[in-house]
């Protein structure tokens, strides 16, 4: 299949149980025809699909490929276009239009859910960046190494575990609000800490762990201080605080000084090794892995994708 070097191919991605969500999709497209943009697209059924989809565009030629949605879309779609080969990372540029339940990455650029337009304006610019992909490979049991990608963060314990209750009780109730505070209740009936035993740097952890934090970028505030393209990870371990420490925590993550709180502990490295995660939840971008078992490697790859940034 030959497509102009000029066109884009779409992927859009509703949010799950949201009326205006059509409404939304449809404001795009009337810009996207006002600005005499060149796409395709397409429209995922759930957010599985959006990798196979993803997928589909890349080896069909399209070498601008657009997620309209969250980072869970971006994820999927990241993994999709990485499926496809060596020569077609090489060629692709990803861009965002940001439209889902959480937007980190489009964030950091300066894009906003709220003013499509000026995404759009963004990625008729055509300018890319070579960002960071970070990679996490587990040895699956009679099987070859899995691997998967991600460019916000890794989440392994508490944080991807709160990420695993809201997205069974968003299907459940349909409301965001009721799933929140669902979510925070149910909570109290899970464990607040696992051990775990990892190594990174020259430093080897293993103790009672709250939540661990990898991040390529900002990690949804718990790595402030990483930018994804310095070839780096950013780590944050919260061990176990007391209940008045945790709300304290919560307070200093709203106000971007995570950091600060005592009970965590920040590193910088290339690579973090997971002997033993105890079992516990792992989310890429706010995606549950259900595959996620140890040995995990966790490692980033320098300037790997070709990012359209503003």
């Amino acid at each position: 299949m030959s497509v102009e070097a000029t066109r884009w191919g779409i992927v859009y991605c509703p949010k799950e149980g949201v009326r205006k969500s059509q409404k939304h999709w449809v404001a795009i497209q009337k810009y996207l025809r006002e600005k005499r943009v060149s796409y395709d697209f397409v429209q995922s059924e759930d957010k599985e699909s959006v990798e196979r989809l993803a997928a589909m565009l890349a080896a069909n030629g399209y070498r601008t490929i657009v997620v309209v949605g969250g980072d869970a879309a971006l994820n999927r779609a990241l993994n999709g276009i990485l499926s496809v080969g060596e020569q077609v990372r090489k060629e692709v540029s990803l861009g965002v239009i940001p439209y889902g339940w959480a937007n980190d990455f489009a964030k950091f650029w300066g894009l906003d859910e709220d003013d499509y337009k000026k995404s759009v304006d963004v990625l008729l610019a055509g300018r890319t960046r070579k960002v960071d992909v970070g990679v996490c490979k587990v040895q699956l049991q009679g099987q070859e190494t899995q691997q998967r990608f991600f460019l916000n963060c890794v989440n392994v314990g508490l944080v991807a575990n709160i990420m695993s209750i809201k997205h069974r009780t968003y299907r459940f109730w349909g409301m965001r609000s009721l799933s929140f505070f669902s979510s925070v209740f149910l909570l109290f009936f899970h464990r607040m800490e696992t051990k775990m035993h990892f190594k990174l740097n020259q430093d080897e952890i293993d103790k009672q762990v709250m939540t661990v934090c990898i991040g390529n970028a900002t990690g949804y505030g718990q790595t402030p201080s990483c930018v994804p393209y310095n070839g780096m990870l950013d780590v944050s371990v919260v061990s176990s605080p007391e209940l008045s420490r945790m709300f304290e925590g919560l307070w200093l993550l709203l106000w971007g000084r995570f950091l600060n709180h005592k009970s965590v502990k920040a590193y910088r490295t290339r690579r973090v090794q997971f002997l033993d995660h105890g079992n516990a939840t792992v989310s890429l971008d706010g995606t549950v892995w259900k595959d996620a078992t140890t040995p995990m490697d966790i490692e980033v790859k320098q300037e790997w994708l070709n990012f359209i940034i503003p």
